[in-house]
């Protein structure tokens, strides 16, 4: 969900420093850990019923929760919309990536999502009437993929080399992200953004199972031979992606500064490629740390002149 979309509503008391950092280090470690924890539960689970359990059990037991405490219950219309961005961000966007887990290190699949403002700039101009964003945005558009061309292109070591199709994967995955994402910038959501996100949690969970449904995974679905590993990645994609990371994010969307929130586009990525390196043996290479540097930067320059063009509007 886009930032400007959510509102502080009434005089509420504002929270301490310490209680807004200690939500921002929840943001960046849960969220920049969730690629890890991927790549753990799909080593001996199938990744679409994988997402099918997280994203069920995460949204079933959200949107119960929000409604015993007074949300009020979803129209269809605002089903519709949840449907749209369930299928965008959640069976596209992170299905790509946990199937894509499979073949490419977790540091490199978080590295090539962290791409995605750079997709919803080029994207945005093909709407009619689109506004033409100032050249600041458009150099870290061009500096972004050339970072992304650093890391995926030819010459690489076998340690920097990423497997072709799982690639391709990833590069469709941010591109459907980035295109839900700006869909949910104008859909008719219910008033309560927790509400909302259960819903889309719960139909791209089912989503996911029908997806598994069609690619056989059922057939090759062994509980007995699950790792202790797959199921505590499947646990913390739960409690830490899905609740912590999410809760935590959208209560600093009302207490924080947009400008200190949005910095987990940037600070994820570099989570995500150091916990992949410390406890996965994940090869970090110089070039890995370049294209890193250059695309995370990136993505801060065109964050940051995106939010300095509609300060001015």
């Amino acid at each position: 969900m886009n930032i400007s979309q959510v509102k502080v509503s009434g005089a509420k008391r504002s929270p301490s420093s310490l209680a807004i950092w200690a939500g921002m280090l929840s943001v960046y470690i849960a969220w920049g850990s969730t690629y890890l924890a991927i790549r753990f539960a799909v080593q001996t689970m199938p990744p679409f019923l994988m997402a099918a359990a997280r994203f069920l059990i995460a949204g079933v037991v959200l949107f119960i929760v929000r409604r015993a405490l007074g949300d009020v219950a979803p129209s269809g219309r605002e089903w519709r919309s949840a449907a749209v961005i369930g299928f965008l961000l959640l069976l596209g966007g992170n299905g790509g990536v946990v199937w894509a887990e499979q073949r490419v290190n977790s540091g490199h699949a978080a590295l090539m999502v962290s791409a995605a403002p750079l997709w919803m700039v080029l994207i945005d101009l093909l709407r009619p009437g689109a506004r033409r964003p100032g050249w600041p945005a458009i150099a870290g558009v061009l500096v972004g993929f050339v970072g992304v061309m650093l890391l995926i292109g030819p010459g690489a070591s076998s340690a920097d080399r990423l497997d072709p199709l799982g690639t391709v994967v990833l590069i469709l995955a941010t591109i459907s992200w980035a295109v839900g994402s700006l869909y949910s910038r104008q859909a008719a959501l219910p008033v309560s953004p927790l509400l909302g996100t259960s819903m889309e949690m719960v139909i791209g969970g089912l989503a996911f199972v029908a997806l598994g449904t069609l690619t056989g995974e059922w057939g090759r679905l062994n509980l007995p031979a699950i790792s202790r590993e797959s199921w505590l990645g499947l646990g913390y994609l739960i409690v830490f992606g899905a609740w912590l990371g999410f809760g935590s994010y959208m209560w600093l969307l009302r207490v924080a500064p947009t400008s200190l929130v949005s910095t987990y586009a940037y600070v994820n990525p570099i989570v995500a490629v150091l916990m992949g390196n410390w406890l996965a043996a994940e090869p970090l290479t110089p070039r890995t740390l370049v294209a890193a540097t250059v695309i995370v930067g990136s993505v801060a320059l065109t964050t940051m002149a995106s939010q300095s063009e509609k300060r001015k509007t």
